[in-house]
């Protein structure tokens, strides 16, 4: 009884958290959507892979360092935790400047990489680059949310999302409505909504005196690749939807125009949102774990994994139904034409196909990389967009229609999860192993 009540005392703000942060796009989407029409929800939906990128760095850098955090307080050695937050400080920082120079620079190139041209590459440029003037809040604010539910302050981390969440619509509201300023409104208004989201987080460290150490004893490099290699877990985790969203865009221009970009621009939304609640059971678990792996405790790790499991798996169940009763409509939340809600309302069922199967293979993946197994949550996660990349090279030009990109998507997630039944039957074969000996 223990072990649940502490679950779901991180795991639920965890899941709120995440899915606010996937609700950012969707508002953008929604105001932009319904003010300038199907191109600037196309627009919306291009750009915001490089938007996302942003939070997933910030995310891996956070739960690098957060991770390490937590088994060494398990270990009980406080000191070391403190540095590996003082060099996660630095990295998100570091990362900050580089990103936003980069997109400001070279952003209406890799938006039209990614298939955007004409009157979207001109929406989604504007958009990107006013994102870019917030990137520090985007990339600080996600990557010291980690630190804070490993804290213990999971109820805080939840309240910093609400608070920009909350900004963001607000403002969306006053400046693509009210004034109106179109994309680049959109874009503050997400920006500030950040930077709101930095703010709480960073009156929590200071409130309770989590100071971290900037002193690093010669230790700093090595802490650096500890924090990055732990990181690019998460940080695959996080932002494989959005690499899923890059080839579908491709993909779709390629099979089926511009058209069937913009039909699949409320369906990624919605999609996103499921995958982020999933991810918010599998992450909000991870401080449990990572602290029971410092302490050694076994027992409680399995519990608590299974226990994500089953909730995980319910709450694909529950999303694939509702969203299954409210396809007809779905469309119409974002300001969709007649003829892109049906297109829309055809389509949806295929991708809620993969909910279930995608519970799985998140939840075995945070496990892996919450007790330190990061090869086998590396070939987790970056398996699955390569295996749909393989799909996206051959469905579609054999089924000689859109219809094949579509389908590529549910198969890839149900080879996702095979592959990561087979990792946990051969790591609980592994561990029986060393129990033995």
């Amino acid at each position: 009884m223990h072990i649940r009540k502490e679950f779901f005392r991180f795991v639920i703000p965890s899941m709120l958290a995440f899915a606010l942060s996937g609700i950012y796009a969707i508002a953008d989407g929604f105001f932009v959507g319904n003010a300038l029409g199907d191109d600037a929800l196309a627009a919306v939906n291009i750009a915001f892979p490089l938007t996302a990128f942003l939070q997933a760095v910030g995310t891996g850098v956070g739960m690098g360092g957060a991770i390490e955090y937590a088994i060494n307080a398990g270990n009980q050695n406080e000191n070391r935790g403190k540095q590996y937050m003082g060099m996660a400080i630095i990295l998100l920082g570091g990362f900050s400047i580089f990103f936003t120079a980069l997109f400001l620079l070279a952003g209406p190139q890799i938006l039209g990489l990614f298939g955007a041209s004409g009157e979207i590459l001109e929406y989604s440029s504007e958009y990107l680059r006013f994102v870019s003037y917030g990137a520090v809040f985007q990339i600080a604010g996600t990557g010291l949310v980690p630190f804070i539910r490993n804290m213990g302050g999971a109820v805080t981390a939840m309240a910093a999302m609400v608070t920009g969440f909350i900004t963001n619509i607000v403002l969306d509201y006053l400046f693509v409505w009210v004034l109106p300023w179109g994309m680049m409104g959109a874009a503050i208004a997400t920006a500030i909504g950040q930077a709101m989201t930095f703010l709480v987080c960073l009156v929590f460290f200071v409130l309770k005196k989590h100071a971290p150490s900037f002193r690093f004893d010669g230790d700093g490099g090595y802490l650096a690749s500890r924090i990055l290699s732990v990181g690019l877990s998460p940080f695959g985790l996080t932002y494989s939807p959005n690499i899923t969203l890059i080839l579908l865009n491709k993909s779709a221009v390629i099979f089926g125009g511009n058209l069937a970009v913009t039909c699949y621009a409320p369906i990624s939304y919605i999609s996103s949102v499921v995958m982020l609640l999933m991810q918010g059971v599998s992450d909000g678990s991870q401080p449990l774990i990572s602290l029971a792996y410092g302490e050694g405790k076994h027992h409680t790790i399995k519990a608590v994994r299974n226990l994500a499991y089953r909730f995980a798996f319910g709450v694909a169940a529950v999303c694939s139904i509702v969203l299954f009763l409210l396809r007809d409509s779905a469309a119409y939340l974002f300001g969709a034409s007649e003829q892109v809600a049906v297109l829309v309302a055809q389509i949806l069922p295929i991708f809620i196909i993969g909910f279930v199967f995608v519970s799985v293979s998140r939840v075995t993946t945070a496990y892996f990389y919450a007790t330190g197994k990061n090869l086998w949550a590396y070939l987790l996660i970056y398996g699955e967009p390569l295996t749909l990349c393989v799909l996206l090279l051959i469905l579609p030009n054999a089924m000689g229609s859109v219809n094949g990109t579509w389908i590529s998507v549910p198969l890839s997630q149900i080879i996702a999860m095979l592959f990561s039944l087979f990792l946990i039957r051969k790591n609980s074969i592994h561990e029986k192993s060393n129990l033995s000996e």
